[in-house]
């Protein structure tokens, strides 16, 4: 009965790491098929880390490509921990589960395959206990 009142997402997908590594040459993407340019979008990144992580926080580099060939490149820090060092994020064990809103109330502006490409921007080459990396795309209940 419940599941009725929760909106499906339009998207959502995870890559698993190798190893729970993620090489800073190692990309994650994700193609999205849009057919729907009216309706406004809530763009989460999903990342799952060990609580081994080595940081409080992650950069990535998201590159999206529209169906048209345009591209854009964005920056984001994720904070995965607060001030006195608690991890955020839902888990149990030693995984936690971070879904952080990347962009609130997107409008698609074409019909088409988007590219979105993930890279980490850490300082480092190897970012260890990184299991997994995503995005997940929900029509937006924000005004």
């Amino acid at each position: 009965m419940l599941a009725g009142c929760i909106d499906s997402p339009m998207f959502t997908d995870m890559k698993n790491l190798p190893d729970r590594v993620w090489q800073v040459n190692d990309p994650a993407v994700f193609e999205v098929e849009v057919t729907d340019t009216v309706s406004f979008f809530d763009f989460y990144l999903n990342i799952r880390t060990g609580e081994e992580y080595g940081f409080a926080n992650m950069y990535l580099f998201i590159d999206t490509r529209f169906p048209d060939g345009r591209g854009v490149r964005d920056t984001v820090e994720c904070i995965l921990a607060d001030r006195s060092g608690r991890w955020l994020g839902d888990g149990s064990g030693s995984v936690r589960d971070n879904r952080i809103l990347f962009k609130p109330r997107v409008r698609f502006p074409q019909t088409g395959t988007y590219t979105f490409e993930l890279e980490q921007g850490m300082r480092t080459i190897a970012l260890d206990e990184v299991h997994d990396i995503g995005i997940g795309i929900h029509p937006s209940k924000r005004k």
